[in-house]
């Protein structure tokens, strides 16, 4: 699989993924929520992994600024994949920190999705490589 199909095809299928886990989250359908997530997690690494392959063809410095931009948001986005993962556990445990963990879900998905247009615009901006 190419770089530039591997890459859309699993953004596509970690966007189908986090839109299931928003919706098994705020219906509290948490058999089909937790496998979800994990399904995620993984999309997004296969993902991720694509990104990198397709970063590889193109020189990234040639978009200017966006880049440092783009990359420092990635890594903090992926980071913050964290935030509900732990705010999760808790909740299983205490129904009262569901509020905490749908902001924290909420504040990764709007990175994820913040990342998401950076890196489209950086990948425009870019110059491929020969």
């Amino acid at each position: 699989m190419t770089p530039q199909v591997g890459f859309v095809v699993f953004l596509v299928v970690t966007v189908a993924l986090l839109g299931a886990v928003v919706f098994t989250g705020v219906k509290a359908r948490i058999r089909a929520h937790i496998p979800l997530v994990v399904l995620t997690a993984a999309a997004l690494g296969v993902t991720i992994y694509f990104a990198e392959k397709l970063g590889e063809l193109y020189d990234l410095a040639s978009a200017g600024a966006i880049t440092p931009v783009h990359l420092t948001l990635a890594k903090i986005a992926t980071a913050s994949y964290v935030l509900p993962i732990v705010t999760g556990a808790l909740t299983l445990r205490d129904r009262s920190r569901r509020r905490v963990h749908l902001v924290c879900a909420l504040i990764t998905l709007a990175l994820t999705v913040a990342t998401a247009i950076t890196g489209a615009w950086m990948l425009l901006a870019s110059t491929p490589k020969a």
